[in-house]
């Protein structure tokens, strides 16, 4: 009686010890798994500049200010990978029109900034990758209507922004504020210096958007300059790009874009993803202007 109760709990306790086994096998999280991710503070370059013209890092409140633009934008992965993907795909259009028109390569990350290069609309109107305003546009020359809205040509509004960053480094005298400038406005700019009595940026007291806007322009730029040291593997060949295209002329109306890129064995959907500042099904061009049509071979 005794070897039998002995036996059945010998029997009970192997049985245990398996279950307990195949349950640790299955719901234990191997030692890789089970190790937090490596989040840490990064250590602040000593040196930076934007468009050739050096931050003070000596001072604690600009070497703040960075710290928190670093931290935040390098760990937030997926959206840098996208920016990483996107700027492969405009960043070899962009950076020639900046280099023609003599504004500082930096700039290509403004557009970067403002809208990740998408086609996106702020709450206040701005739209475009570069997040111009229909005034602004407008006065630049370019077409803003119901139909057709150039702000998301990308080559036109580049353009644009170039003039505009042009103007503001005339206005003060350095690229910095010329890129808070491209925020706040070169007006709103020129107020803050005067009642402030000061001419840095760095000196300025302002909102909070722009209080951040060329720290935030600077961190983008460091990180996507200095991937590996963020814990970024990124290479070129992952990057999202253009399709080689023809270029159709076309000066009178369309009475049906999704006719017209039917006729010329495209969708509409890629039509308007190739050209999108496209706004409407139809084009009725009154003015007769002539547009030049992206069509993807």
């Amino acid at each position: 009686m005794k070897n039998n109760i002995l036996s059945a709990l010998i029997g009970a306790g192997i049985v245990l010890t398996a279950v307990a086994i195949v349950s640790s096998s299955s719901d234990e999280l191997h030692p890789v798994e089970a190790r937090p991710s490596t989040v840490k503070p990064f250590e602040l370059p000593e040196q930076m500049s934007i468009a050739g013209e050096s931050m003070p890092m000596e001072r604690l409140d600009v070497q703040e200010s960075l710290d928190r633009e670093i931290l935040v934008n390098s760990y937030w992965q997926s959206n840098n990978l996208l920016m990483l993907k996107r700027s492969d795909k405009w960043f070899p259009v962009i950076a020639p029109i900046l280099a023609a028109e003599g504004i500082p390569e930096d700039f290509k990350y403004l557009a970067l900034i403002e809208s990740g290069l998408q086609n996106i609309v702020s709450p206040a109107g701005a739209a475009g990758p570069w997040q111009i305003m229909k005034t602004t546009g407008r006065e630049a020359g370019l077409i803003i209507n119901s139909e057709v809205d150039e702000r998301y040509h990308m080559e036109k509004a580049t353009r644009v922004a170039c003039a505009y960053l042009k103007e503001a480094y005339g206005k003060f005298g350095n690229w910095t504020l010329a890129a808070a400038s491209y925020n706040m406005g070169m007006a709103g700019t020129a107020r803050r210096l005067e009642e402030q009595k000061v001419n840095s940026y760095y000196d300025l007291r302002l909102n909070s958007e722009t209080a951040r806007y060329v720290f935030r322009l600077a961190a983008v730029k460091h990180i996507h300059e200095h991937l590996s040291e963020y814990g970024y593997v990124y290479h070129q060949t992952e990057g999202y790009t253009l399709p080689d295209f023809d270029t159709v002329q076309v000066q009178g109306a369309v009475a049906s874009w999704v006719d017209w890129a039917q006729e010329r064995g495209m969708t509409y959907k890629d039509l308007r993803l190739y050209n999108p500042w496209i706004r409407s099904s139809k084009l009725t061009n009154s003015s007769n202007n002539t547009y030049s049509i992206l069509v993807a071979k």
